[in-house]
């Protein structure tokens, strides 16, 4: 059997998902799966773009033999060597062992440190602005590198404006529709894409930027990623690019404050939620609290991506910041979280020092990130003496909160760069 659906004039996407592992590069959690797209145009040469994960690699082969019809294989383009993608790579080769195999320099570079068998012949080499001709389709390859490789090309079908973006603009998450437009996409499948691009894309903000700034250059009426659904209207076009956008200037989409804390007996936590009803109180909509210890910071990591202030509260343990918290926020900083106002809550008994590490992460290590002037250091519980101090902490983050441009205003989005992919 197959899985295909052309997407047009001879382009057809292959999908698979894979629904049993529990965690993708072995670290994010993908409770409901994640999805492989692979590309075929059906051209006077045949061409396949991007394999897959060899999970799939059954799968893939079999759509690939299907679309071909007893023809051979003329073109295959690697978009990056990632093995979620390209650990298919080696059995599509062999089984069309005549294919060209495109892609840039360094991808044959990382092609043979993968693989031990000799494709040297089989090499087209392509760099940015050179075509592909397949006799309607004529393809253009664009350089992204650091989109999330170094090595990475997008390819742009000239002939029926599709943009084949490698790991931009995907997702977590398995698909039934293959389309964006026939999803309540927000509602469905935002949060998982954001997960996705915080955790995966997020530290290379910059590089994103200058991508999506090429690509403005190009009229752009489909987008098909690797991962997730295809866009295929200029509604959903526009409202991806624009998600991105924000998130790739660290721009926050919505006002709100993600209390991240951390507790060993509940003091901590006690202190944290007197913050978040106090706050609540205070007319803040969009309090939302997460204990570092238990939800994975992939997830953290996104909704500190998605609102726009942040408050850090965890204690001291073993004369260092308590590991989960420490974890977290060097996972933060790993990812160039930047651009927020942040409040800090420590907790000690006999040594302080979670409350100086968090400040200092706020202050020294994460990009233009300020401190809210009020904070506080408990020693071992919140007494009755430092409901002072929570009452000032709450009223600067909720004055803040208040002042902070909303994202959703005409004004506030001119602060992000909206280019037209239309035309």
């Amino acid at each position: 059997m197959h899985s295909v659906e052309e997407i047009k004039n001879g382009v057809y996407w292959m999908g698979c998902n894979d629904f049993l592992t529990p965690l993708f590069e072995r670290i994010f959690p993908i409770p409901d799966g994640v999805s492989y797209n692979s590309f075929f145009i059906d051209d006077e040469k045949t061409c396949v773009l991007d394999a897959m994960d060899k999970v799939c690699r059954d799968e893939f082969l079999e759509d690939v033999e299907y679309l071909l019809h007893g023809r051979q294989l003329d073109y295959f383009i690697i978009q990056h060597m990632e093995p979620d993608h390209a650990s298919s790579a080696l059995a599509l080769v062999e089984k069309y062992p005549n294919v060209k195999i495109v892609g840039q320099a360094q991808t044959f570079k990382f092609f043979e440190q993968f693989y031990s068998e000799d494709y040297k012949a089989n090499y087209m080499t392509v760099t940015e602005g050179d075509q592909l001709d397949l006799g309607k389709h004529k393809l253009q390859f664009i350089k992204a590198p650091m989109v999330h490789w170094p090595e990475v090309i997008m390819t742009y079908d000239l002939t029926d404006k599709i943009l084949f973006s490698a790991d931009a603009f995907g997702m977590f998450g398995t698909v039934g529709n293959i389309f964006a437009d026939q999803v309540e996409y927000e509602e469905e499948y935002l949060d998982e894409a954001r997960r996705y691009y915080v955790n995966i894309v997020g530290k290379y903000g910059a590089q994103v930027m200058a991508v999506l700034k090429k690509a403005s250059g190009l009229q752009i009426d489909y987008v098909c990623p690797i991962h997730g659904l295809v866009f295929r209207t200029p509604e959903t076009i526009q409202y991806i690019i624009e998600k991105h956008l924000h998130w790739a200037q660290y721009i926050p989409e919505k006002k709100g404050v993600v209390i991240a804390f951390a507790s060993i007996y509940g003091d901590t936590a006690r202190a944290a939620c007197v913050l978040a009803n106090k706050l609540s109180k205070a007319g803040v909509h969009n309090v939302m609290m997460y204990d570092v210890s238990k939800v994975h910071p992939s997830y953290i990591n996104a909704k500190a991506w998605e609102y726009s202030h942040l408050v850090l509260a965890a204690p001291t343990y073993n004369l260092n910041l308590f590991l989960p918290m420490e974890n977290f926020l060097h996972d933060l900083s790993t990812l160039s979280f930047q651009k927020r106002k942040i409040a800090v809550l420590g907790c000690h008994t006999w040594s302080s020092v979670a409350h100086k590490e968090m400040v200092n992460y706020v202050e020294n290590v994460f990009k233009n990130c300020e401190l809210f002037p009020t904070t506080l250091d408990m020693k071992s519980s919140l007494h009755k003496d430092q409901e002072s101090i929570i009452d000032a902490m709450a009223k600067e983050i909720a004055d803040d909160v208040a002042a902070y441009p909303d994202p959703n205003t005409p004004a506030a989005k001119r602060t992000v760069r909206v280019y037209d992919y239309s035309r």
